[in-house]
């Protein structure tokens, strides 16, 4: 049995799959679910983003995306497709790194997951270094409170979630901030009031459990 999992973290550039072009080319955030490879050769996307009509073109024209799908609800898109092209993330997959999520912008990726004991890692990182741009970020063990999302572990909704983590991602929280709730705002698709109510809940429901 192995003793220890580990959490981990990569930062993906250079990576030329579909949604990290259309990340790029839009200039909004795509976070995926792990890609699952199916026995033609094909893999089945599934990834969520702001709903911008602009991504959804830029998606359906590049010919390596097959069988275009967009749910629409509450100024969020859901989509699924398939897809032949091979990504970075399957390199790490195929070397036993077990992807949770998947975030892209600005042509730049981030995956975080877990691997199966440092030996697997070693692994996984000798994968990564024949590939384009992938770092090492984050590496810690996978505690038994880890099995659960964030929104569960620190009972904030998925949306407050979201909130926080977009304005993290974008530099809400930098000293000196680097964009404004409606800079926030408009890459979730909601209104700044909106967003504002979001992080201000989850906020405070994150700092009432640390704080008391």
């Amino acid at each position: 049995m192995i003793a220890e999992c580990l959490v981990v973290e990569f930062a993906v550039s250079g990576d030329d799959c579909p949604l990290a072009d259309a990340s790029r080319a839009v200039g909004v955030t795509v976070d995926a679910q792990p890609p699952q490879l199916r026995a033609d050769g094909n893999a089945l996307l599934q990834f969520g983003a702001p709903d911008d009509d602009r991504l959804a073109q830029v998606l359906d024209a590049d010919p390596r995306i097959r069988y275009l799908h967009r749910a629409r609800k509450d100024g969020r898109a859901n989509f699924r497709c398939l897809s032949k092209h091979p990504c970075v993330v399957h390199e790490l997959v195929s070397a036993g790194f077990v992807a949770e999520s998947l975030s892209y912008r600005d042509g730049n990726a981030r995956f975080t997951g877990a691997v199966v004991g440092y030996d697997v890692l070693e692994g996984v990182m000798n994968r990564a270094g024949e590939t384009v741009g992938v770092r090492l970020e984050r590496v810690h063990p996978l505690g038994a409170d880890e099995d659960r999302s964030v929104a569960q572990r620190w009972n904030v909704t998925p949306r407050q979630e979201a909130a926080i983590r977009t304005a993290l991602a974008m530099g809400y929280y930098a000293v000196p901030r680097e964009v404004d709730a409606a800079g926030v705002a408009a890459e979730l698709g909601i209104s700044k009031s909106a967003f504002l109510e979001r992080l201000r809940r989850g906020e405070r429901a994150l700092f009432a459990q640390l704080f008391g």
